[in-house]
């Protein structure tokens, strides 16, 4: 008995030796790190930090470059995730805690060594740039990783750790600018992968970078930035750019937003900002009243106006694939609590619009309740985030160097939620804010696909949902989807054997886009005339 004992723990610690032996290495430029092997084979390193924790005397600059280390790192587990309040339903997070020490990235690869040279997916995730994380399982880079493609996510700063400006901030830095820090972290990250993704058998002249709605804005915002956008070399936007209704603020009105915070929280100093905790930084930005902290014009990451560097061709010239989803926004953006009728229609609409409203009438018409509901819906998603990718994508087409710009609209409407989740959290997926005073049985359902909607679809993370009852049609979406994503991260182009034929959208004399759904066809833009509006009448605001 003894002897089988004995025999019995050899093995197990064989075994031990057998996993250690096998866990995947890569040597990055700071040291070794260690990560996992999924049970697809494909090899997993999570929680890579790509600059220094942002804490004390770093809370409110560029991020710094990671100190090397000894020996070998272990990542097999997602780092913090960035500061941050509870706001949005639909995130699981996977991540270690929250904390300002957040600047770690997650690399799924299906390299076998450091030497495939394969193509690279670097993906911003979503939140409004207050909230979200690279652990989440909807970006989950496995999938992709099977795909052959070398998959990223990557954390940034959130909120008022990064976004906000003020006075002193901009007279400490040596660019005389402040704010953008989220946006920074995002370029450091590309900056660690042109370095280090090739020890993961990734090519760092073809990386791709891509994202959903504020991780869309910042794909836009790398591309016009002229510290990121020799970086990579494609750009994927799923719903929002800083093109239109997402533009950055002046310097000056990011500064005086700064100082209004610190007042409110009492502080004289950026030293006393700098040393009260993480914490009550966050809670403060909860009082009512708070400004909304976002991108700023600040002379460095963005030395002028999007729209400017656009217009002058100076933004990166990459192939892009950009669009929006059917139901960015619900009718009731419009109509608030008034009935879908032609008249509460119209009304809302001259509210909006003053002395316009009858163009807006004519280029978004309603006769009865459901043209009510479906023009609303149109009106609130184009105000909300599909003008900003349109414009985006119409501006990249005119200026990007003739390289090609294909566009998508996504309509597929999720299923119904699985009977174990009922209607508890009905709602909530499409970013609808927790706390709001609507319950989620009183919630109009979706007319077409939500924002945000598309995420597990083209990242071929459906299964890990377990909100929705997935149907086969789903699936057949999500393959399609994600088929398209794919080939364009590997070829710039989209298409490929057993898909609908997609033309880039500046290769023919009308502009020609995907509508992806059960029923994925090509279609021919109808609505230019609505966007064309909307650019002339944000430019006289």
């Amino acid at each position: 008995m003894k002897t089988l004992f004995m025999l019995s723990v050899l093995t197990v610690q064989l075994a031990h030796v057998a996993v250690a032996q096998t866990a995947p290495q890569a040597k990055t430029v700071n040291g070794v790190v260690e990560g996992v092997t999924e049970s697809s084979g494909i090899r997993a390193f999570k929680g890579i930090p790509f600059g220094q924790p942002p804490v004390n005397d770093l809370r409110w600059k560029e991020p710094q470059p990671v100190k090397n280390w000894q020996g070998v790192r272990k990542a097999d587990k997602f780092g913090p995730r960035a500061m941050q309040r509870a706001v949005f339903g639909d995130m699981g997070f996977r991540s270690n805690g929250m904390s300002e020490d957040c600047l770690y990235l997650n690399v799924w690869t299906p390299a076998k060594s450091a030497n495939e040279k394969l193509p690279v997916l670097v993906y911003f995730y979503g939140g409004g740039f207050i909230a979200g994380d690279g652990s989440e399982a909807r970006y989950d880079g496995e999938s992709m990783a099977q795909k052959g493609i070398v998959a990223l996510t990557v954390n940034y700063r959130l909120g008022v750790f990064g976004f906000m400006a003020h006075p002193e901030l901009t007279k400490e830095s040596p660019h005389h600018a402040s704010g953008n820090y989220g946006l920074m972290d995002q370029t450091a990250a590309l900056r660690w992968v042109k370095q280090n993704i090739a020890a993961f058998g990734g090519d760092p002249n073809k990386v791709t970078i891509a994202g959903e709605s504020a991780g869309s804005v910042a794909v836009s915002a790398q591309m016009v930035s002229p510290l990121a956008k020799d970086l990579f070399a494609a750009a994927i936007g799923e719903s929002g750019s800083l093109l239109g209704g997402m533009s950055p603020n002046s310097l000056a009105t990011a500064e005086q937003s700064g100082v209004t915070f610190a007042t409110g929280l009492d502080a004289k100093s950026l030293a006393d900002l700098r040393a009260m905790p993480a914490e009550k930084v966050l809670e403060a930005t909860a009082k009512p009243g708070v400004p909304w902290f976002t991108s700023t014009i600040d002379g460095y990451f963005l030395p002028k106006a999007p729209t400017a560097i656009f217009a002058a061709g100076e933004q990166a010239h990459v192939p892009l694939l950009a669009g929006w989803n059917s139901q960015e926004m619900g009718p009731n953006a419009i109509l608030g609590k008034e009935q879908p009728t032609p008249e509460n229609y119209a009304s809302a609409v001259k509210k909006l619009y003053g002395e316009r409203a009858d163009e807006v009438l004519k280029l978004y018409p309603a006769t009865n309740e459901e043209e009510v509901l479906n023009s609303a819906m149109d009106l609130a998603s184009d105000r909300f985030l599909a003008f900003s990718t349109w414009k985006w994508a119409d501006m990249q087409i005119k200026t990007g160097g003739g390289k090609p710009v294909y566009r998508y609209y996504y309509s597929r409407p999720r299923p119904s939620m699985t009977a174990e989740m009922g209607n508890a959290t009905a709602g909530l997926a499409g970013g609808v804010v927790k706390g709001g005073d609507t319950p989620a049985s009183k919630i109009p359902p979706a007319r077409g696909a939500v924002h945000s909607a598309e995420i597990e679809y083209a990242m071929g993370n459906l299964a890990s949902n377990k909100t929705y009852a997935w149907t086969p049609d789903d699936y057949k979406v999500s393959k399609v989807m994600q088929e398209y994503f794919a080939n364009f991260i590997k070829t710039h182009n989209p298409n490929g054997p057993g898909l609908p034929k997609w033309p880039a959208a500046n290769s023919g004399s009308s502009v020609q886009y995907m509508q992806i759904d059960v029923n994925t066809r090509l279609e021919t833009e109808k609505n230019r005339a609505r966007y064309l509006f909307l650019d002339t009448y944000n430019t006289k605001q």
